[in-house]
């Protein structure tokens, strides 16, 4: 995720006197990788790309406490500022101005503050400015302040019109499928079950970690708002984030799994900035509902495993150094060092090696010594596919063939039965595994439908194959092609084109399948294995192939069968038949092809039901004479009258 964050806003928590461009090239070779300056020069903002793992590092106080790390690492002295908050307000399980009643497995830490006699206005311009360099339009000085907090500290925070809530009362809990919410933005959703919401016993006034309701929204009438600091179950975040979607920031943090020793930290700063900018009075005591407070864990790691790991010596003093700097604490007994992990690094680091990765980074990278691969260079893989693959793909874009790239995720209707489906599907369009290539190039054919000139798309990649629900499928690398605008002899004729630039020797048979038309679909086969199929769908009439590369390598041969130079030229005639209508002129050739004395039959020309053949007529042993060609040729005429009902023409 990527975040703003302006140097003045910034320097509020580090001292040092880096500039923008030490602080832009430091931090990005040991932390977050700050991507570019923009602003300007006495307002500089740094635009920060934070990896999913590392929400602790998504805000200005985050930042923060890693550069005062990392700086120092190259003689550049800095100094992290922690809040002080001035608020002194008690925490307390239960308080007289809400109850509440809240799902644990929900939500982690549910906290909220009453502040009576607020004066909702414009928010100080100090504030203002400060919003508007991370991107945030100002409202008021309850919405800003809000804002300011999430942006500040990374921790998001609500506040209601405490008089809209019914009862004064909040419940936690699961929403129902079919449920209807209208969120601060007018927008109404119907929920699909399973998500956070708040109710006060009347109505729904929060969509939680996502955006509050509008029936309980603060607005210029407000006179005592309540302040509403949670870390939520990721889990169900993003689950209902991206099922409703509404995509907002809150949701964004929410979903990676925030530190909920976080929400003390927030909440105070948070009444701090009312009673400074709505001249507002907060209760004596803050509701604090923490089932679960964290306990931090250890993890043990040897001096000698860290090195080993690295690559390099480092003492333990520079380890200890490193790890204390960076909010762990650290026990050395000889050369184990135990490792407490504090609450904000708990969700990334867990084992001896997520520990290492933190010394190694802080260390450097780039102080690593860079050391030439020494041995044989490796062999390539013997039958490896890649090449097969890869050959297939050039000869099909060399015929005029356009390779498209398709989701492997589809929808019901785009995949049959026995498909596998998946758990946490982000949207229906996106809930099965495909089973077959053709319906995602129907659809890549029917977006293309505004080309003038004929067109033919082709795809490899898998398909999964489910045998067993129970289990993973089977990923067969498949070929689909489908073809545009082409006949089907010119279709067809690339497709046997293939097939005999790699060696196989194949049959056609014509079957009937779901999905082409009637006669209008034909299986190749090889060895008896079905290789393929061709023919002409039934919903579009588009031609569309398919076949199984595993097979095709398998009967794929490197070269073609030899066969010598005959010692005897053959005699070459042309002959044209008129057959009926849906003759088969693969099965006509195929029979022309059984004589003995036919080397090889050609079709040259199509005219109506006119059919040109090109026969070279030859014997091995001997030039074959006129009278003897003259046999071979009434046999071969009579034989295709008998089966196919052919006429020669002339």
């Amino acid at each position: 995720m990527d975040i703003l964050i302006p140097d003045n806003w910034l320097r509020d928590y580090l001292k040092t006197k880096a500039t923008k461009s030490d602080i832009a090239k430091y931090i990005s070779l040991c932390g977050p990788s700050v991507e570019r300056i923009s602003g300007d020069a006495k307002s500089p903002v740094y635009l920060t790309e934070v990896t999913t793992n590392r929400v602790d590092t998504a805000s200005i106080y985050g930042f923060a406490r890693e550069a005062a790390v990392i700086l120092p690492r190259f003689k550049i002295s800095a100094r992290f500022n922690e809040i002080k908050p001035k608020s002194k307000f008690s925490l307390s399980k239960k308080v007289s101005y809400l109850k509440a009643q809240v799902d644990k497995k929900l939500c982690f830490r549910f906290t909220a503050i009453l502040i009576k006699d607020v004066k909702i206005g414009p928010s100080p311009a100090w504030m203002q400015k400060r919003l508007s360099e991370v991107g945030v339009r100002p409202i008021n000085n309850v919405v800003d302040i809000s804002n300011y907090i999430m942006h500040d500290l990374g921790q998001p925070v609500h506040t209601f019109d405490y008089d809209k809530i019914k009862g004064q009362q909040m419940v936690l809990r699961e929403s129902r499928k079919g449920e209807e919410i209208t969120t601060l933005d007018g927008k109404k959703h119907i929920l699909p079950g399973g998500d956070i919401v708040i109710e006060d016993g009347e109505k729904l006034i929060d969509l939680a970690g996502i955006m509050g309701g509008e029936n309980s929204a603060v607005g210029t009438n407000t006179k005592n708002v309540l302040l509403f600091v949670q870390t939520y179950n990721p889990v169900n975040i993003r689950r209902t984030s991206m099922a409703i979607p509404k995509r907002t920031e809150a949701a964004v943090l929410f979903e990676k799994g925030l530190d909920p020793e976080l929400v003390e930290t927030a909440i105070r700063k948070a009444v701090d900035l009312f009673v400074e900018t709505t001249s507002g009075t907060a209760e004596k005591a803050a509701l604090d509902i923490y089932p679960t407070p964290y306990k931090s864990k250890k993890i043990e790691v040897s001096i000698d495993f860290i090195n080993r790991v690295i690559g390099v010596e480092i003492s333990k003093s520079e380890v200890k150094e490193i790890l204390d700097k960076l909010g762990f604490k650290t026990e050395v007994k000889g050369k184990k060092i135990t490792v407490e992990v504090p609450s904000y690094r708990a969700k990334d680091i867990a084992i001896a090696e997520d520990v290492v990765e933190e010394i190694a980074r802080i260390y450097g990278y780039f102080n690593l010594p860079s050391q030439v691969m020494t041995g044989k260079i490796p062999e390539s893989l013997a039958d490896s596919p890649f090449e097969f693959e890869v050959n297939i793909k050039r000869f099909l874009a060399g015929v005029g063939g356009n390779e498209v790239y398709t989701l492997s995720l589809v929808s019901s209707d785009m995949t049959d039965r026995n498909s596998l489906r998946l758990r946490n599907p982000l949207g229906s369009e996106t809930e099965y595994l495909r089973s077959t290539l053709r319906t995602s190039l129907v659809g890549a054919a029917n977006s293309n439908l505004g080309e003038k000139e004929p067109f033919h798309l082709f795809e490899m990649a898998n398909a999964y194959i489910s045998t067993n629900k129970e289990e993973l499928p089977k990923e067969k690398m498949t070929l689909g092609g489908i073809f545009v605008g082409y006949s089907y002899r010119e279709a067809k004729g690339i497709v046997e084109a293939m097939l005999e630039k790699l060696h196989i020797i194949y049959k056609e048979e014509i079957s009937e399948k779901q999905g082409f038309l009637v006669n209008q679909r034909t299986e190749i086969k090889s060895e008896g294995k079905t290789l393929g199929e061709f023919g002409v769908l039934s919903d579009n009439e588009f031609l569309y192939y398919e076949f199984d590369v595993e097979l095709l390598r398998k009967h794929a041969k490197p070269f073609a069968k030899y066969r010598p130079t005959p010692k005897y030229p053959p005699q070459i005639e042309d002959i044209t038949i008129i057959f009926p209508e849906r003759t088969k002129i693969g099965e006509v050739m195929a029979t022309i092809n059984a004589n003995k004395f036919v080397s090889k039959t050609g079709l040259v020309e199509i005219y109506d039901n006119a059919y040109t053949f090109r026969v070279w007529y030859q014997d091995p042993n001997k030039t074959l004479e006129d009278k003897e060609v003259e046999k071979i040729r009434e046999k071969l005429i009579h034989e295709v009258k008998q089966k196919f009902g052919g006429t020669v023409k002339g």
